[in-house]
This record gives structure tokens, C-alpha cells and sequence, in this order.
């Protein structure tokens, strides 16, 4: 329920019938000109009406009368055809935001934005109708599709974490965003963003390591803003990832800006870490680190070759041991340079809890162990024993950003509540239609709810809110004061009390080549300018990252790219071209950038084009598999036969666990017809939400007594200033096992009595074998005495 104010609850106390609203559209406050307004908003789901409380989506929806104003009739105002000047206030798509409550005060109805506005000529009125947040996910639905989880056998996002992606991408967030997600040319660019909110996918970039799911799990409490990876609490263990950038940049040549938020007080060790890898010719990498030991207090800060010559720069902070909580990390690793070598230039920043903020200067390192070559950047690898949320990786940015620009105050707005992570995802489902149809879908097949709520917070929550039946209601109803009527309905088609549900789970895991490009032509890279390739690419098609550069001693397996001096392809050159790729409109575009004064061309030692791409697809399809609930014998199919029940077959059910958890859920809501409470017509309380429970108390006729989810709302008020709210209501539980006491139920079947013909009647009606023959009846007929 809504958090009131002492005015309202008191004015509720006591019944208070006088009703005060408030309605702005475009920001501009039209109260005075509402003649009549609606608002409804209830679950949707293809399931009995009287399960719905566990799965669908929910859009609100405004109704609003509007009269005219200053003499001037609301048409004339507010038609589509008004002058702008007045006409946009009522637009589609402007902001509407509407309160409703008793007494002096209101409180959050409605927020969202006008979807269509009528207007009668020769009348004072306008309708206009308005939509919640769901509007703004009319976008088109785009998910990555990477395909580290069916190659590795492990989960690489979760249903959870595409519906967090949806919302991301209509700027609705539950955390900190992308820095930079649009690619301009010449300004910083997020290569990485792992939000990690129930999986390893990545808004940009692509995942390549996944640890092993007996090692980790995502936790919400004590997330830094909404989900977070938390470490199993295994003594001195740590959970290893990493992701590959879109854009492979040059070093020398790039700043890099890695981030993270942690939380030191949750996990099962002390340490985190963050590396940056870089591809070398020859085979080597080299390595730009950040090390932060909570338990030590120490900072560090390294460059060199990996697994060999390095050097660490430290700094030694009481703070990081004394302050146990959220933590903004961040490192800068400045390696701009126009030669074949650089000595990076490092800096940390990290802000605690209490937001202390520790920092040293930037530090140049010079010693030769800390040189770095040539090198494209290859990975982006996190090592954390403590809870992480938000992995980022920019390029581009002149200096480490300062201040509010680090922490991204007021550039976003927490405007999304997840739940805990569910149905994980071995690959990442196809999609199409809307944002909002997908999370629909979403919802549908993981028996969850989505919905905004009257201040425009959307929240997903799963079915497991509905497993426990409650024992506290956060409002009750009475006949004797709230209720003014009621609609009590149970139906057989509620019952469930055999409960499949299919699943398409990975069972042989690796991968084979899919789909392989091979370019036609040598390209030109013009000295310090870009070249831009597009490649038809299938939708069902997994992701590609940006290519390897080959050199003359390497040769990379798969999608690779060589770039060279002349288009013979004489000599190979390293560290000199970013590579950046994006799916786009069907194609897969490639982006060449030449940091070098010197035009390069794509050619093969031997001057053939070295421009080459494969996909990876699954090396087995998904398996279908079922999951049943169902226990033979109980007094459910007693009394209503056996209810079957079978699930959707959809791609986001990847495993029989989850498969197993929504059958469960399905058949333990489902066991008995647990009645719907509908048409509840009740005194008009502006703090009731969807998901509400209440007590429910009738004395005036059904003798009904118990505790129901609020699963429907409809609140209008008349012209004449009165509010009706009525309510639609789903039990938390039946009213017991039938009995049928005193009653013994009619067969199902009443088959009409026959009368069988004796072996002595038939031989006296036809005492010779001639004579039975003679008679020409059938021997049903004369068994039945038909003619006997």
C-alpha cells in the first residue's frame, strides 16, 4: 500500500467521503477543468481468471473529461487541430500525472502520457485517454545474442536480466547507466557494460569467461543499487569473468576508464580485481591492473607483460578496512602516445559509504618492466571475492572525469525495481515486437507480474511473492462500512491439479562454425581516418566481436582482420587500427579507425583480403523436456477430476529446475478453485496497490471471512464529485476440502436398463433352428427381448 500522511489516515479513519484530486498534463495544472476522471490497472494473463495474480502485465490506464476555460470551449483548446499554443497540452505523448485522495490531500495515482484525445463539436469537453509507463517501451525489442553460455555449458544471463535490459534501453533504470552507449565519432565510447543484474551479458561488449553457477549467486540485499554477483562464501575463493570490448582500441593510443561498485561488507573474500588485457604481436599479452584488498587497505595499480616482467605502484588507505559497505571503484589508465611504445599513466579513485573519496595523482610509470608495446585491447577480465554491480569500460575521455561526472549524479533517475533472478539462460531468446510485448512475454512465461506503479516505478516480481500465503492483510474491508457490494465466482477452469511444464534445456554443449563472411575486396584505411563496412547478418545469427589483428607470427583462429602497408600485403602492422562492430538493421557493421599517418590496407600476406567472419552456433539444438506437478490420489481429484494443465513451450524455460518451480507453483495454486472476488465495490481508499492483501469481512450474506490479493483496481469519479472504487480480488486460500455431507453424488453416466432374454425363452419362441432362421431378427434383437 501507499505510505499516507496523518491527514489522510485520519480522514480514512473516519470515513471521510469528501474526495480531493489534482491532474496536470504537460505540467500544467488542470484540476478545475476535470469534468470526470478514470483509472484502471489489473494483472493480464492468458490463465484462469481466478490464478492471475501470478503471471501478466499490467498497463494503467487514465480517462479524463476536460472543459474548456476563460470562456473558450475545451475544443477549441485541446482538438487535434487547436493551436499549437494550447493544443500540445493534450498532445499524444505529453506527460500526465494524476492524484487522487480524500479530505485536503492526494496522493500518486496515476503517471504516464496521453495516448489519444477525442473531441465533440458543438460541445465544452474533450476525452483524453492516457497509458503508464508502458508507453515508453514501445520501442523496438533488441537483445544481445551471445553465445558464451551454450559454449561453456554455464548461464550467461537470466529472464530477469533481459527485462532489465528492455528497461535500459527506454531509459528506464535501476542503476547507473551506460556512460557514453551511442557511438559518435571522436567522442568516448562505453566499450563494456556489464550490468550484472542476474547475468553476465552485456549491454555492450560481449561475455567470453563464465564462472562456474555452484560458485556465485545474485543477490538484491545488500547490492549496491539493484543486483548485484555476489561470491559463495567459500574461504579465500573468488568468481572469475570477462568480456570481450565492441571496439578493439589501439595501445599506445587510448585512456581507458574501468569501474565497478562493490560492496566490501558482503562476499567470500577480501579482494577485488580488474584487468585489461592486451593482444601483442607475437602471441603475448601485456596487462593493466587495479587491485583493491579490503582487508589490508591496500590500492593497486600495475602494468607490464602478463605472467611475466611487472610492475605494481601501491597505496596504503585505513579507510578501505574501516568502512564496510558500498564502494564506486575506478581506475584510469592513460596510454596516450603516437609511438610504438608508451610508460602508462595511472590513477585510482575510490569512494566509500560514507562517501569518502581516496585518490593519488596521476602516477607515470617509468620503469621498464611497466612499458607497454604495441596491442589492440583484448578483454576486460573481473577476479572479485566481494559483491560487484555495474562493470564498465569507456575510452576516449581527455582525463579522469571529476566530481559528479564520476559518480553520475543527476544524469539518471532510479526508475525500476527488479526481483530476485529467474529462469536462467544457457542462450539469449529471439525477440521481436515491442519492449513492452517482450517483457509481456516475459512475465507470461516466468509467472511474474510486470507493472508501473501510480508513481511511475516499474516493478517486476516474481511468482514466489505468491508462495506464501499471507497471514497479514494491509487493509481490511467490511459490509459494515467499506463494502458496498460484492461478486463472489469460482470456477472449475481454476483448478489445476496436473501441471506440465515444457522446457528446451541445452544438454550437449559446445559450439560449431555458423555463418562465415569472407570479404571480396582489399579495403583502404586512410591514414588517421576510418573505413566502415556493412555485412548482411541474419537475426537468428549469434553475436561477432570485433576481429583479432593478425600479425606474421600469428594467425587467430576464426574472426580475424590483418592489416598491412601495402595492399600486396608486404608487411603486417599491430596496435594501429581500432575495430569496432554493432548489429544494425540486419547487418553487422565493421568500423575501421587508423591511428597512424600511414594509409593501411585489409590484405593477406600473399595481397588476398584478410577480412574474415564467422559466427558460432550451438553444437546441439535444446532438447524438449517437461517438468510435472501432480500427486495421485488427493482429494482435489476426488471431488474435481483430474485438471490438466500444460505450459507454454517457450524459450525462456531453459532448464528443468526452473521448469519444475513454475509447475510447483502452477499446481499449488491450482490444487482447488480458489473463488474470484470481483465487482467490490468499496469506499474509496487512494493507498491500495495491485499485489495489496486485505482482509475481506462480508456479514451481509456469503458469511465470507478471508484474506484476498488485490488483483484489479477501477477508481472513477462522476461529474457530480463522487468517487467509486471497485476491486477485483483473489483469494490467498479456498474454503477447505469439499464434504458433501448428507449428499451422494449422481454417476456420471445413467445408461438405460435392458432386459436380457432367457436361453429357455427363446428355444419356446422358436423351437427349431429353422424357425429361429425363418424369423430373420438379429441376434442383438432377440437378445434384448425385443422379440421374445
Amino acid at each position: 500500500m501507499q505510505q499516507a500522511d496523518d491527514s489522510t489516515e485520519a480522514a480514512l479513519t473516519a470515513g471521510e467521503r469528501t474526495t480531493a484530486h489534482t491532474t496536470r498534463l504537460g505540467g500544467k495544472d488542470v484540476s478545475a477543468q476535470v469534468q470526470s476522471w478514470q483509472v484502471e490497472r489489473s494483472y493480464a494473463t492468458d490463465l484462469p481468471a481466478a490464478m492471475r495474480a501470478f503471471s501478466g502485465s499490467s498497463a494503467a490506464q487514465l480517462q479524463v473529461q476536460l472543459s474548456g476555460t476563460g470562456g473558450v470551449s475545451a475544443p477549441e483548446l485541446y482538438a487535434p487541430w487547436a493551436l499549437r499554443g494550447t493544443g500540445d497540452i493534450a498532445r499524444p505523448g505529453q506527460s500526465v500525472v494524476h492524484q487522487g485522495g480524500v479530505g485536503t490531500t492526494t496522493l500518486p495515482a496515476f503517471r504516464g502520457t496521453v495516448r489519444s484525445r477525442s473531441a465533440q463539436a458543438g460541445s465544452d469537453s474533450v476525452q483524453i485517454t492516457a497509458l503508464d509507463g508502458a508507453e515508453r517501451l514501445r520501442g523496438p525489442a533488441l537483445l544481445p545474442k551471445p553465445y558464451a553460455g551454450f559454449r561453456l555449458g554455464r548461464p550467461v544471463a537470466s529472464a530477469t536480466w533481459c527485462v532489465d535490459e528492455l528497461l535500459r534501453q527506454a531509459s528506464i533504470h535501476s542503476a547507473p547507466p551506460p556512460r557514453y552507449p551511442e557511438f559518435v565519432a571522436g567522442q568516448p565510447l562505453t566499450l563494456v557494460h556489464a550490468s550484472l543484474h542476474g547475468g553476465f551479458a552485456t549491454s555492450y561488449g560481449q561475455p567470453e569467461a563464465l564462472p562456474d553457477p555452484a560458485d556465485y549467486t545474485w543477490t538484491r540485499e545488500g547490492a549496491p543499487h539493484e543486483m548485484a554477483l555476489l561470491p559463495q562464501p567459500v574461504m579465500g575463493s573468488t568468481v572469475t569473468a570477462s568480456w570481450f570490448p565492441r571496439s578493439r582500441v589501439t595501445v599506445p593510443g587510448s585512456r581507458l576508464l574501468v569501474e565497478a561498485r562493490v560492496n566490501s561488507a558482503i562476499g567470500s573474500d577480501d579482494t577485488f580485481r580488474m584487468e585489461l588485457v592486451l593482444d601483442r604481436t607475437g602471441g603475448t599479452t601485456g596487462t593493466l591492473t587495479l587491485n583493491v584488498n579490503f582487508a589490508t587497505g591496500r590500492v593497486q595499480m600495475g602494468s607490464g607483460t602478463t605472467g611475466d616482467e611487472f610492475l605494481n605502484v601501491y597505496m596504503d588507505w585505513p579507510a578501505l578496512q574501516a568502512l564496510k559497505g558500498v564502494w564506486h571503484i575506478g581506475a584510469f589508465f592513460d596510454c596516450a602516445s603516437t609511438g610504438n611504445t608508451v610508460y602508462p599513466t595511472v590513477q585510482p579513485r575510490l569512494i566509500g559509504p560514507d562517501g569518502t573519496v581516496l585518490e593519488w595523482a596521476p602516477y607515470l610509470i617509468t620503469h621498464a618492466y611497466g612499458i607497454q608495446t604495441v596491442a589492440e585491447l583484448r578483454e576486460l577480465k573481473l577476479i572479485t571475492g566481494v559483491a560487484v554491480e555495474g562493470v564498465q569500460l569507456t575510452s576516449g575521455l581527455s582525463a579522469f572525469p571529476s566530481g559528479s561526472a564520476f559518480t553520475q549524479t543527476g544524469t539518471w533517475t532510479k526508475a525500476a525495481e527488479l526481483d530476485d533472478a529467474i529462469l536462467p539462460l544457457h542462450a539469449v531468446p529471439r525477440v521481436s515486437g515491442s519492449q513492452w510485448e517482450v517483457i509481456g512475454q516475459i512475465a507470461k512465461a516466468a509467472m511474474s507480474t510486470a507493472e508501473f506503479d501510480e508513481r511511475g516505478i516499474f516493478r517486476w516480481r516474481n511468482h514466489t511473492r505468491f508462495r506464501t500465503t499471507p497471514t497479514e492483510a494491509d487493509l481490511a474491508l467490511t459490509s459494515v462500512r467499506e463494502i458496498a457490494s460484492l461478486t463472489l465466482t469460482e470456477e472449475i477452469d481454476a483448478c489445476r491439479n496436473y501441471v506440465v511444464q515444457p522446457a528446451k534445456v541445452f544438454e550437449n554443449f559446445g559450439v560449431d562454425a555458423g555463418t562465415t563472411y569472407t570479404d571480396t575486396v582489399v579495403r583502404t584505411v586512410p591514414a588517421n581516418g576510418t573505413l566502415t563496412v556493412s555485412y548482411v547478418m541474419a537475426e537468428e545469427e549469434f553475436d561477432i566481436g570485433p576481429p583479432g589483428t593478425d600479425d606474421d607470427s600469428v594467425v587467430t583462429d576464426g574472426t580475424q582482420v590483418r592489416f598491412a602497408t601495402s595492399k600486396a600485403g608486404t608487411t603486417a602492422v599491430k596496435g594501429a587500427v581500432d575495430v569496432l562492430t554493432r548489429r544494425e538493421d540486419g547487418y553487422l557493421v565493421v568500423r575501421f579507425t587508423n591511428r597512424t599517418s600511414q594509409i593501411l590496407y585489409t590484405a593477406k600476406k600473399d595481397g588476398t583480403p584478410s577480412v574474415y567472419l564467422m559466427t558460432l552456433k550451438p553444437k546441439a539444438d535444446p532438447v524438449d523436456r517437461s517438468a510435472t506437478a501432480y500427486v495421485a490420489g488427493t482429494a482435489s481429484e476426488r471431488y474435481y477430476g483430474r485438471q490438466e494443465h500444460t505450459g507454454e513451450t517457450t524459450d525462456w524455460i531453459q532448464d528443468l529446475a526452473s521448469a519444475q518451480a513454475i509447475a510447483d507453483a502452477l499446481y499449488n495454486a491450482g490444487l482447488y478453485p480458489v473463488p474470484v472476488i470481483g465487482d467490490v465495490q468499496v469506499l474509496y481508499d487512494p493507498r491500495i496497490q495491485l499485489g495489496d492483501v486485505v482482509q475481506l469481512t462480508d456479514t451481509s450474506g456469503t458469511r465470507l471471512n478471508t484474506l484476498a490479493w488485490v488483483v484489479g483496481i477501477s477508481t472513477s469519479e462522476s461529474a457530480d464529485g463522487g468517487v467509486q472504487q471497485t476491486l477485483t480480488l483473489r483469494g490467498t486460500q479456498t474454503n477447505g476440502t469439499p464434504a458433501d455431507l448428507g449428499l451422494t453424488p449422481d454417476a456420471a453416466a445413467d445408461p438405460a436398463a435392458v432386459t436380457l432374454s432367457l436361453y429357455s425363452a427363446v428355444r419356446s419362441a422358436f423351437p427349431t433352428l429353422a424357425a429361429l432362421t425363418a424369423s430373420g431378427f438379429t441376434w442383438g434383437e432377440i437378445k434384448e427381448s425385443a422379440y421374445v
